[in-house]
């Protein structure tokens, strides 16, 4: 591992971006190196042992490409594969859940918290156990939210449609005696405006990569990779689909352009 090695960041899509987002203000000095696996877009109605063998081989290609440190900016990813990519990877290795997990501890109030998640986050229990490891007796109401990631990956983050699925996938929510809602997708914090509006101005909306940022920060000060003064930082963004609908999605998204690469990192199982 090298000190000015690149942070490596990846999700099934454009989602990640709300986590290299949080890192970058965290870490400015930081590089970043994100991939974006849009070949296998969405990955919550996948199998999880399809996830976690997309989520092992992608791993390992950032560390060839000088990763530091490997963020599974995926809530999917990191409820099939965290522990796997630990074990595998020669680098630290961080997830959304239990970041997730601390952030909603520091604001939940009532002893019941929401969920709003992938299919696959939810069938894997991931945040029940997350809370059961933090030693929280926290009753957790999960919420799968299918069309989420497929709105936000259109672009489609405000007006009628995306309203009417957050009134959709929130009505568990609003019937409940809920105060704090973890956006358990990191698609999700795109499409907060609209659920703010259907679960109401009282309840926490918890985002975990600002957690999961300062987790990154502490981790590299552990080992000692924090990134020395030097030349500016670098960022590239890959992904394995079709880079130039990744850059319009990213743009629509963040309001400014970005190079986007495609490479194939999958060709040799194909």
């Amino acid at each position: 591992m090298r000190a000015d090695g690149p942070i490596g960041l990846f999700d099934s899509g454009v989602g990640g971006l709300t986590v290299v987002s949080r890192v970058v203000q965290a870490l400015p000095h930081e590089s970043i190196l994100y991939f974006g696996d849009t070949a296998h877009l969405p990955y919550g109605m996948r199998p999880l042992d399809e996830v976690r063998a997309y989520a092992l081989r992608i791993g390992r290609y950032l560390v060839a490409q000088g990763a530091k440190a490997v963020v599974v900016a995926c809530n999917t990813s990191t409820a099939a594969a965290l522990e796997a990519m630990q074990a595998d990877l020669p680098v630290p290795v961080l997830g959304t859940v239990d970041c997730g997990v601390r952030a909603a501890l520091k604001v939940a109030r009532n002893g019941c918290v929401g969920v709003l998640a992938t299919q696959a986050t939810v069938l894997a229990g991931a945040y029940p156990r997350a809370f059961e490891r933090a030693g929280a007796r926290m009753e957790v109401v999960e919420q799968p939210c299918p069309e989420f990631v497929t709105l936000v990956e259109a672009g489609v983050t405000r007006g009628s449609e995306a309203l009417s699925a957050a009134e959709r996938y929130c009505t568990a929510v609003r019937a409940r005696a809920i105060d704090t809602v973890v956006l358990g997708c990191t698609h999700y914090p795109y499409l907060a405006g609209v659920i703010r509006q259907v679960i109401g101005p009282d309840v926490s909306l918890v985002d975990p990569a600002e957690e999961l940022a300062r987790s990154l920060a502490h981790r590299l000060d552990e080992c000692g990779l924090r990134r020395p003064d030097g030349d500016p930082p670098t960022h590239r963004y890959l992904v394995s689909g079709d880079p130039s609908a990744f850059a319009e999605s990213a743009r629509r998204l963040l309001c400014r352009d970005i190079a986007v690469e495609k490479v194939d990192i999958f060709d040799a199982e194909d």
